[in-house]
């Protein structure tokens, strides 16, 4: 057998990090990428690069990320970093999300105290704000077909999706009122679809006959 046939994973093999060092460099180039926003690049990382996860898994534990207490990218890496090596993995995880970042973070505020006053640097800091948006807009929309298998349907998370973000970026609703009742509501939407019986196999036969 050939050293590229031992190479190639079985089919429907799920890839892993080898280890907890892998999570560590994962992470932190992720995190070193995430200029403007690390959601998309760890959307990127996780499920296009490495095959960690896939793109409903990423969804699902970006939801859960969204409405734990502290930020959702930390949340995110602690999860996933757990999903592989329990508490090691997700301390490699979180550490490698944070250490180099918060070294970078701090040498560059110190040169930014300098020439904060400068104009192009002012315009050129906010000129991020639009790559951020178009970063966010991206992930979500890679994120749009895993939806399809949404237990609410396209006839409920649509609308649902929609008032969502309409009350945060017009309405201008606190993010408690949004999580507790769009959140609540759709947790109830689907805990009511999920327990509904489904139909007998021989139903839609005779319903076509």
């Amino acid at each position: 057998m050939s050293d590229d046939a031992l190479a190639t994973p079985m089919a429907g093999q799920r890839s892993r990090p080898t280890g907890c060092w892998d999570l560590f460099v994962t992470f932190s180039r992720l995190a070193l990428q995430g200029f403007g926003g690390v959601l998309p690049i760890a959307q990127r990382e996780l499920v296009e690069r490495t095959g960690w996860l896939t793109a409903a898994e990423f969804a699902e534990s970006l939801s859960v990320g969204q409405v734990l207490p502290g930020p959702n990218v930390v949340n995110l890496s602690l999860m996933v970093g757990d999903r592989f090596f329990g508490l090691r993995g997700a301390l490699s995880a979180l550490a490698g999300m944070l250490l180099l970042p918060m070294v970078l973070v701090l040498l560059l505020a110190t040169l930014y105290r300098g020439v904060a006053d400068v104009p192009a640097v002012a315009g050129a800091v906010r000129g991020m704000g639009a790559v951020a948006a178009g970063l966010v807009l991206a992930m979500a929309l890679k994120l749009l077909p895993t939806l399809q298998r949404n237990p609410l349907g396209r006839s409920l998370w649509a609308p649902i999706a929609l008032v969502c973000a309409m009350a945060m970026a017009w309405w201008r609703w606190p993010l408690l009122a949004v999580i507790l009742g769009l959140g609540g509501a759709s947790c109830l939407l689907a805990w009511w679809r999920l327990g509904r019986p489904a139909p007998a196999a021989g139903a839609d036969v005779d319903a076509e006959a």
